[in-house]
């Protein structure tokens, strides 16, 4: 499934990199996604439905409506719901607006 939304990600012509890009990000604005977790769905003592939580991360130099519909259409376009939030992280003077997803 990770490989599938490394595909969906990308389809929106930004930068994408699973965690991290390293020692040399490219520019403003990109895509950093992981995931946190599971949320499994058990049935007869067993895994009858895998789920895992994603974190899909927009960093932008200011706040970019643009960029974030090109995400939030990705995700739609795919049936992935997600639950956003946004912040400023002010040591770095960017934005991140984090989508939290489950697939």
């Amino acid at each position: 499934m990770a490989a599938r939304l490394y595909d969906i990600l990308t389809a929106t012509g930004l930068p994408v990199a699973y965690s991290n890009f390293g020692a040399a990000p490219p520019e403003l604005p990109y895509l950093v996604y992981f995931a946190e977790g599971s949320d499994n769905f058990a049935a007869d003592n067993t895994v009858y439905y895998p789920r895992t939580n994603y974190q899909v991360e927009l960093y932008s130099l200011r706040k970019d409506a643009a960029r974030e519909v090109l995400v939030e259409a990705a995700l739609t376009a795919n049936e992935i719901f997600y639950d956003k939030r946004e912040t400023w992280i002010p040591s770095e003077k960017l934005y991140q607006v984090v989508y939290e997803i489950q697939i």
